[in-house]
């Protein structure tokens, strides 16, 4: 079912959640328990497709001239060179690697795709195309050893493999080891033997017009966990879970309009939380900028702030921090930037300060797990509490909770455990390699356990204390 499109709004209501866009409109992401009894999940639809039921329709907006001219992706790649791109162009192109993956690396729905590439509009094509398809992605970070890359591949059944040309060679290293790897596509203006040639198949394919209608619950992507101990763990995400409901979490939490721009530093595909800032995004007509960056930069950063109108910065503690310790970071001016979002590590009180002072902004934290897609944020129409996790989004309710599962009164420190349903796979995954037992109390309750420690206070916001020991990291 797509989304319907009323007057200039992508209207979700059919897939239980509010409009996704309308002008000036105010979000209220501060509930931790559903609106009313019925399970979460119920309202899950049967089928939902990314691509179909959110970008086409954002095409289509374009193709009747009910959108403004602002772009979906806009980039400024390796070359210097810059290219915008429409939703109706970024959809063609999707439709391109579409016919690509399915008419020459014979890829079916179900099949499932590793991709080692940085961010680039390649990239995007490539994972949408997978959406579109029904074909499973695996991402993964491009800087990965070849006994890293001989694992993942084996552990997920990857049937092809997507790198540029300083993967390469790595791959073919290994390739012999992997039965299930049949193709191997390079994205590079070079050319390696044994792989098919993705720029020149853009160039000429025929965009690929029909998309898979995609259940709800099929998985959309397979994320590695990282670990503190033992080798990393694969969860499932399956496309209405990572491609509506954590993606409008994510959205709620930079409370994005469809005339901003986002610039989310680092690579989306390294984790859950970074690719739902995308996919939020798109979900509300937003703009992406990527800016080719092979290592973090301050200055380039800085210079980028300053000359592009980029409205919502995403990064993570240290790279905040290599900001703020820049030599000239108090004569820079970030005249479009007006909002400012933090995840992978809490951020100090002095940061933040330090961050408002020069900025005039604050930093609002989020708290994600890859193996949840839990999101806690903390929103700049609540007064910010700096260190703190802020409050859960919707659909999540959080607890503190002793050894025995039992429910502790604010102020005490415990477990921090998500309260969970056996038909909510649309909204948490648990980690495959543990068993659902290990999270259902006596009492009655199920929870699974971050492997976090924190208090609840008594506003309801929750604090990161510590972490517990071999356990899942995000």
């Amino acid at each position: 079912m797509r989304l319907k499109i009323k007057n200039q709004e992508l209207n979700c209501k059919r897939f239980g959640c509010k409009a996704c866009y309308k002008p000036k409109q105010n979000f209220a992401i501060w509930a931790t328990k559903s609106s009313d009894q019925r399970p979460l999940g119920q309202e899950v639809p049967q089928y939902f497709n990314f691509a179909k039921d959110v970008l086409d329709q954002w095409s289509q907006l374009e193709k009747d001239w009910r959108r403004g001219s602002f772009p979906a992706l806009w980039e400024i790649n390796a070359k210097g060179l810059e290219m915008r791109w429409s939703f109706e162009r970024l959809v063609r192109f999707s439709q391109k690697a579409a016919s690509i993956l399915s008419d020459i690396c014979t890829l079916r729905q179900g099949d499932r795709l590793m991709i080692l590439l940085p961010p680039s509009s390649e990239t995007y094509w490539i994972y949408l195309a997978c959406v579109r398809l029904g074909i499973s992605f695996v991402p993964g970070p491009s800087l990965l050893t070849a006994k890293e890359i001989l694992y993942r591949l084996n552990i997920s059944r990857a049937q092809c493999i997507v790198v540029d040309e300083t993967v390469a060679p790595i791959v073919d290293s290994v390739v012999s080891k992997c039965p299930t790897l049949k193709t191997k596509l390079l994205v590079s203006d070079k050319s390696c033997d044994g792989w098919l040639d993705f720029k020149e198949l853009i160039r000429v394919t025929l965009p690929k017009q029909t998309c898979v209608d995609t259940k709800s619950q099929d998985p959309m992507a397979f994320f590695f966990t990282n670990k503190t101990t033992g080798a990393p763990k694969l969860v499932e995400y399956s496309q209405y879970g990572l491609g509506m409901l954590f993606s409008q979490a994510s959205r709620q939490w930079m409370e994005l309009r469809s005339t901003e721009v986002l610039w989310s530093l680092g690579n989306p595909f390294d984790g859950t939380l970074s690719l739902s800032n995308v996919l939020g995004a798109w979900l509300q007509g937003a703009c992406v900028f990527l800016y080719h960056m092979p290592s973090f930069c301050p200055e380039t950063v800085l210079n980028v702030l300053s000359r592009f109108p980029i409205t919502t910065l995403s990064g993570n503690q240290r790279m905040y921090q290599e900001l703020l310790q820049h030599q000239y970071f108090t004569s820079y001016r970030f005249k479009s930037l007006k909002h400012c979002v933090a995840a992978g590590g809490s951020i100090s009180p002095e940061m933040i300060e330090d961050w408002k002072r020069v900025t005039q902004l604050d930093i609002y934290e989020g708290y994600g797990q890859t193996e949840t897609g839990l999101l806690c944020a903390a929103s700049k129409r609540i007064k910010l509490k700096p260190g703190s996790l802020g409050k859960p989004l919707p659909p999540y309710i959080i607890q503190i909770v002793d050894e025995n599962s039992n429910i502790l009164s604010p102020g005490e420190e415990g477990n921090i455990a998500i309260h969970v349903k056996r038909n909510q796979s649309a909204y948490l995954h648990c980690p495959h390699m543990m068993s659902w037992e290990e999270y259902a109390s006596a009492s009655g309750h199920t929870f699974y356990l971050t492997g976090d420690r924190g208090i609840m206070d008594e506003d309801g916001y929750f604090w990161l204390t510590g972490r517990a020991d071999k356990t899942i990291s995000a």
